[in-house]
């Protein structure tokens, strides 16, 4: 997948992102504390970006891998959790298993909000979850004022059940845009990155009872092809610059 294209995900896409949570050739360990998560952090460059790329590593001790999956998914959860989001929007869906979305988040101050337009494909499997984001073109979701359009080269989880819980895998390289320095934005990079596993996790525990109380507690679109074709299908011309 590549910034820009807009393509149903298929098996090669999911063995890429397995690869690279999984193969660490070339990366380079950052952190390393034995606590309940046993939380891992690299960093790799590459000749994509000058940004690097950072990769999170973390258990999960007694947390279903499914519980994982819907908060990384639910859009109307987000907002309990992720404490930088200012906007998220559902545009539509290209398959049951493949969305555009827009999403917005806030900066530190005297940096300029940032914005992305991304395509989210999935795979879901018994034991094994995968989410793959990558930035896309969108004909109605154009730059906005207040805001630097930034660039998801890949932005990726891997979810695996594992004895007594479940270990999680975060992925993400991006240009923010803008005039920022690489090494700042490098250094910063591999300091968010487990905060947002960190944020996951804790997300995960209030999700169950959250989700109850909502007016359509069954509402799935990431698990159920018949809710996911309810929103609007976007079309590959809808995409293209």
């Amino acid at each position: 997948m590549q910034p820009g294209v807009v393509k149903i995900a298929d098996e090669n896409d999911f063995n890429m992102l397995r690869t690279l949570m999984d193969d660490h050739t070339d990366w380079r360990l950052k952190y390393y504390k034995q606590t309940e998560a046993h939380m891992k952090i690299w960093t790799k460059p590459t000749n994509t970006c000058n940004f690097r790329m950072v990769k999170v590593h973390a258990f999960f001790p007694g947390v279903r891998p499914n519980t994982v999956f819907d908060v990384l998914h639910d859009p109307a959860y987000r907002k309990f959790w992720d404490e930088h989001m200012i906007d998220s929007k559902d545009i539509g869906y290209l398959n049951p298993t493949n969305d555009v979305s827009y999403y917005a988040l806030s900066c530190p101050p005297f940096i300029t909000n940032r914005d992305f337009v991304l395509q989210s494909s999935w795979l879901n499997k018994k034991d094994e979850k995968l989410i793959l984001n990558h930035s896309v073109y969108h004909k109605d979701y154009k730059l906005k004022k207040g805001y630097v359009r930034a660039i998801s080269y890949i932005t990726g989880y891997v979810v695996r059940r594992i004895d007594g819980g479940s270990f999680i895998g975060y992925i993400s390289q991006s240009d923010p845009g803008g005039k920022l320095s690489p090494w700042i934005v490098n250094r910063i990079a591999h300091i968010v990155a487990p905060k947002i596993v960190e944020n996951v996790r804790k997300a995960v525990d209030g999700y169950a009872e959250w989700k109850k109380a909502q007016p359509n507690p069954t509402f799935k679109p990431w698990l159920n092809p018949e809710h996911a074709l309810l929103s609007p299908q976007v079309r590959i011309t809808d995409c293209v610059p």
